[in-house]
């Protein structure tokens, strides 16, 4: 029996990566889990602190290094998988007795290429600067192992933090394909074309560009499902035709995979995204994607094979690539097809939380500076 801890960042998509990782965990008898999800607005010391309380960072990577000494005085841990590296900062001298893998979806420096969408601030005082660049370095090195999401991740981790390569496996979060498997009736029909967006954060996620550009014209044979976690959108277009505001549905809910499985495109004009998880979960589902070129998501969508490709914040690209889609049915469904393809190939959540499992059981008996996770790259 492995002992095993694990500290789940709680904001944004990481908690879909909680939830779907705590489910193939608890189907592995081998695994003794314990779950140390940390977030903010929790009454604790951190919480009131000066400094300290302004900063997300510091708040979280205090909260998880609490939480691991409290889990290691009922258990002793075999191994750390900590998600997202923000909370390993204050854990270093931790990971040093327990073999750690941390998992990313993106290094600092990847984030501050696509700050601007998350009112993230780029630069500024740069002996600051340094001095986080050094601590995050210092971080991704004290691991044994680290997972990251995506290429664009591990190729930031080598270029720009000097991690050794065959210290990063690529492993992306995965889908329960036969949960979001649903036969398609590709059939003509009379009724409008279905639109679907998920994006809790409304803005970042490129709502108001969809919402222009389904006015500009695609509202005429085009219905919208609009799922976010901003409830005053709902307020916003109560009443407004063709447009369904659905909140308040948890991740791989019914609810939520029955609009997916309704759906004919996925739309997703992000301003900001690292590896978004409503993406995979679209493909899973069989449909073709139209996205933006951000982050990571050009390794989830090829251009022309499974969606299309626009640049942010380009109302007219929108419509014209709805339309290209809408007047196509045979390149539609090609795309869906193609879409459930490629999930299947990188986005299975059997394999790829399978091989996460494997790689923390092979580091569990070792120090981490005796660790290499070369036979268990998944890139």
């Amino acid at each position: 029996m492995f002992n095993f801890g694990f500290v789940m960042e709680q904001a944004l998509g990481h908690v879909t990566h909680y939830q779907n990782l705590k489910h193939w965990v608890a189907a592995d008898g081998n695994i003794c889990p314990i779950w140390m999800p940390v977030g903010d607005k929790v009454n604790d010391i951190w919480e009131y602190l000066p400094v300290i309380r302004k900063n997300w960072s510091l708040q979280v990577s205090l909260r998880a290094r609490d939480a691991i000494k409290v889990a290691r005085r009922t258990q002793s841990l075999d191994a750390l998988f900590l998600h997202t590296q923000t909370l390993a900062l204050f854990a270093t001298p931790l990971m040093r007795q327990i073999p750690t893998v941390i998992s990313t979806d993106a290094t600092p420096f990847n984030y501050d290429t696509v700050g601007g969408g998350y009112n993230h601030k780029v630069g500024g005082n740069s002996l600051i600067e340094r001095r986080k660049f050094l601590w995050n370095k210092s971080t991704y090195h004290t691991a044994t192992a680290i997972v990251a999401w995506c290429q664009w991740a591990k190729d930031s981790l080598v270029t720009d933090y000097g991690v050794l390569a065959e210290k990063v496996t690529v492993i992306p979060p995965g889908v329960d394909l036969a949960q979001w498997y649903f036969p398609r009736n590709y059939q003509p029909s009379s009724h409008p074309l279905r639109l679907l967006f998920v994006g809790g954060d409304f803005t970042r996620k490129g709502g108001y560009t969809l919402l222009a550009a389904f006015r500009n014209g695609l509202n005429q044979d085009c219905e919208l499902d609009i799922v976010t976690k901003d409830a005053s959108i709902e307020q916003e277009l109560a009443g407004v035709a063709n447009i369904r505001v659905h909140c308040g549905l948890t991740p791989n809910s019914q609810p939520l995979r029955e609009l997916y499985a309704q759906a004919d495109i996925f739309v997703f004009p992000t301003l900001a995204d690292c590896l978004p998880s409503a993406v995979s979960e679209a493909m899973a589902a069989g449909l073709p994607v139209i996205t933006t070129d951000v982050g990571a998501l050009r390794e989830q969508v090829e251009d022309g094979v499974n969606g299309l490709i626009i640049p942010p914040a380009d109302i007219t690209a929108l419509v014209n690539a709805v339309n290209v889609l809408k007047s196509d049915c045979p390149k539609r469904i090609a795309m869906a097809t193609a879409s459930r393809r490629i999930a299947e190939e990188r986005f299975d959540a059997r394999c790829n939380y399978g091989a996460i499992l494997a790689l923390m059981k092979s580091i569990s008996q070792q120090s981490p500076s005796q660790y290499s996770v070369t036979s268990f790259n998944h890139a």
